[in-house]
């Protein structure tokens, strides 16, 4: 019985802290920031670093949809709040996306789209 309850109270204590620690929910590959998935990440030019705001809803969003913030966030990753309640990942401040089109890992099909659409280098 003392061994179960010590493996429980060991395996509570992991679960209870398992969500403190930073989520690094980007991770660079070749050179640009990727999703989990691999999956190249965006910047809007007309999104306002630190403002807590994205600038690009509706059809935008469609087009280039919204990188989901998960997890407890820390160093150059943070959330903002969209008008729909969804958080959105942000890196150092700026909104973060993904583009439609691109279709698998390493795709960089959005880059200078407009000449507004970066990659996260």
């Amino acid at each position: 019985m003392y061994r179960i309850a010590k493996y429980l109270a060991a395996a509570l204590f992991a679960l209870a802290f398992a969500g403190c620690a930073s989520y690094q929910p980007a991770m660079m590959s070749g050179g640009v920031l990727t999703d989990s998935a691999g999956m190249t990440l965006y910047t809007f030019d007309k999104d306002t670093a630190n403002s807590g705001k994205s600038a690009c809803y509706g059809p935008c969003a469609a087009l280039w949809p919204p990188a989901a913030a998960t997890g407890s966030l820390g160093g150059d990753y943070s959330a903002i709040t969209r008008d729909d309640g969804t958080r959105q990942l942000a890196y150092k401040g700026k909104p973060v996306y993904l583009f439609a089109k691109d279709q698998k890992p390493g795709d960089k099909l959005g880059d200078n789209v407009k000449d507004v659409w970066h990659v996260i280098r």
